[in-house]
């Protein structure tokens, strides 16, 4: 084949199906190498996207450091590299990524069980061009994101989710040294208050928060950087008894759109009627099984939430026909209400208000999750 080098890459560009690709890479061994330089992403056949760990048990592949080391040789220009489910992979497997990591921007390691803090110190001097790395049930400390956050600050994405050894130490560092910083998860991350966040950049929008033990001072730190769009508090345990919520509500959450309550049972009216007037934006708010909200609560999100489109008060215990009628006659934008064992809204009330608000679907439904995947790009 007489054809130069640039040319080949350009025809292997040029094909849109990954069957013509691998098609092209076992005409020769050029064309093979070509391929080989083109790849930009890899993921094993044990890692799964979704994060469901009952998955685990069903790999029939132990993947260990000599594959980790042919595959990188191989493939030497990856952006993205996901190795999670790799349940034994250890640190020193890690190492490869000193000679190919360079230029990788996504780097997922979910449920890699034999990563600790060592091999994140290694991942953090050889990837420095890394934006999203996913870190779900790893055993990593604050250490570990210390040495992360000296070396990679343009990170954007940071996925900690039941990370339980990680605290506010290590949250700070990623907040003060990471200022492109878009979206963080920390649900069941119980040894976090959330003050590691305060001073963060304005470009965080995404926080997830779910089961966490958090302080007032933490949700202001949360929201301090005045960027956020999405926030998760469901199932929220007070680190130290407080009922802070209404924080929110004061000024550093004007972007806010979505906004996840659930079973954030202590709340009441006083920091409803915080957030409802002071997140403007807010289009779906979940507030199912939040018992404390009464009449006073349920009146000012009628009056002050114009842009809600969707509303969950699943369970939601004092609800009553005044507190539907009051949303009935705001929320001028809604579109869905989520609503089930309320007990003490009548079939009256509710008849009501589908008399009155043709433009609302009711649902009976009860949606833990709500809002955008954000997904790790």
């Amino acid at each position: 084949m007489d054809l130069p080098d640039d040319c080949l890459f350009f025809i292997f560009q040029c094909l849109d199906s990954c069957s013509d690709r691998e098609s092209f890479g076992l005409t020769c061994h050029r064309c093979l190498r070509i391929q080989n330089l083109s790849r930009r992403s890899l993921q094993f056949q044990c890692s799964f996207t979704q994060l469901d760990i009952s998955s685990l048990s069903h790999s029939s592949i132990t993947i260990n450091s000599s594959h980790v080391h042919r595959l990188l040789t191989r493939f030497q220009h990856l952006h993205s590299l996901s190795l999670s489910g790799c349940t034994h992979l250890p640190d020193s497997s890690l190492s490869h990524l000193a000679s190919y990591g360079s230029k990788l921007h996504t780097l997922r390691l979910d449920c890699c069980f034999g990563i600790t803090d060592n091999g994140l110190s290694v991942v953090a001097t050889s990837c420095s061009s890394l934006q999203v790395i996913s870190l779900y049930r790893c055993q990593i400390t604050d250490s570990g994101l210390e040495s992360l956050s000296k070396s990679c600050s343009i990170l954007k994405d940071v996925n900690l989710l039941y990370c339980h050894a990680i605290s506010d130490s290590g949250l700070r560092a990623l907040s003060q040294r990471c200022r492109q910083l878009q979206a963080v998860k920390i649900s069941n991350c119980k040894g976090a208050a959330g003050i590691g966040f305060q001073g963060c950049s304005s470009t965080l929008a995404y926080v997830e928060a779910e089961s966490c033990k958090l302080d007032p001072e933490g949700i202001s730190g949360i929201v301090s950087g005045g960027g956020i769009e999405y926030l998760n508090l469901s199932g929220l345990i007070w680190h130290k008894g407080g009922t802070g919520l209404g924080i929110i509500g004061r000024g550093f959450a004007l972007r806010l759109k979505i906004l996840n309550l659930r079973m954030c049972r202590t709340v009441g009216d006083e920091s409803i009627v915080a957030i409802a007037e002071g997140c403007p934006l807010l289009e779906e708010w979940n507030l199912a099984l939040c018992h404390e909200v009464r009449i006073v609560g349920w009146s000012s999100i009628g009056a002050n939430c114009q842009k809600l489109e969707k509303l969950h008060v699943n369970r939601c215990r004092n609800l009553c026909d005044r507190g539907l009628e009051a949303l009935r006659n705001g929320c001028k934008q809604l579109s869905i209400l989520y609503m089930n064992g309320c007990v003490k809204v009548t079939p009256t009330a509710v008849e009501l208000f589908k008399c009155y608000r043709g433009d609302v679907t009711i649902k009976v439904e009860e949606r833990m999750c709500i809002g955008p995947m954000w997904p790790l790009r």
